[in-house]
């Protein structure tokens, strides 16, 4: 008996290179809804597929990249033969994005998901102070610092890693709390957290530096206090080619320099 074939739904980002890959692909593989497809195949960058993960988080749907875009470190290598065959023999990982809860100044709370990092930095010119508590217990009395931020393992290559933070495997049970362009204490780089814990940021001298935050690219300015938490409920999956996975890209990524 033959196995009923996978519907695709092909979606690109902006740029002419995943436009024109997506007609063709679509012309040769057939094109469906995103509602009614089993894959998803994203054509662009890193941050597209971001975007894409967010757009079918909790729907089951299954999301395939190929990168159509310039670093593309969480895509596939584009190749239009045999994209049937690499999907289906393509090792499925399943992502957990951060649920950030913030009190602005003003009074008003807002939520927001991130794939890649929960972000701090300060508004102005003025140094930003944050105290840093896990799981109601204060860890960090006072970090002098341009920013800092929560990033998960699907985004520890990311900012996380500009800033000079760890890299994760994507499996691994674990936060990276990276601080960006730290001055008090000076010789802190951050620390890895259970990804369980809850992680909040209460923003110190507020009104005279003040600090604004970014769940990926939802952003909120001058915010008071920011809390951080694995979700329970969301959760994406990401497809990567059984040849390359993300285990070996990571180590890759760290032995490369």
């Amino acid at each position: 008996m033959n196995k009923t074939k996978s519907t695709f739904a092909f979606v690109s980002s902006d740029a002419d290179d995943a436009r024109k890959a997506t007609e063709q692909l679509s012309a040769r593989y057939g094109q469906v809804a995103v509602a009614d497809a089993d894959i998803v195949v994203a054509l662009g960058g890193d941050g597209f597929l971001l975007q894409t993960l967010r757009e079918t988080m909790g729907s089951g749907k299954k999301v395939y990249g190929m990168n159509r875009g310039t670093v593309g470190f969480l895509m596939n290598q584009y190749r239009e033969d045999g994209l049937a065959e690499r999907i289906a023999a393509a090792s499925a990982e399943t992502i957990r994005p951060l649920e950030m809860e913030t009190l602005t100044a003003d009074g008003n709370t807002n939520k927001a998901l991130a794939i890649n990092e929960v972000a701090l930095w300060r508004q102005s010119y003025q140094t930003a102070k944050i105290r840093i508590s896990i799981d109601d217990k204060v860890r960090l009395e006072e970090l002098s610092c341009d920013g800092v931020m929560v990033a998960t393992p699907a985004g520890s290559t990311a900012y996380n890693l500009s800033a000079h933070g760890p890299i994760l495997p994507l499996d691994a049970p674990l936060l990276a709390l990276t601080p960006v362009s730290p001055f008090r204490p000076r010789r802190w780089r951050g620390a890895l957290i259970p990804e369980k814990a809850t992680v909040r940021f209460d923003i110190l001298e507020c009104e005279k530096r003040p600090v604004n935050v970014a769940a990926d690219h939802t952003e909120f300015k001058s915010v008071v206090s920011v809390t951080v938490t694995q979700s329970k409920r969301q959760t994406a999956t990401l497809l990567f080619d059984a040849s390359h996975s993300w285990n070996e890209r990571t180590l890759t990524e760290q032995f490369r320099y």
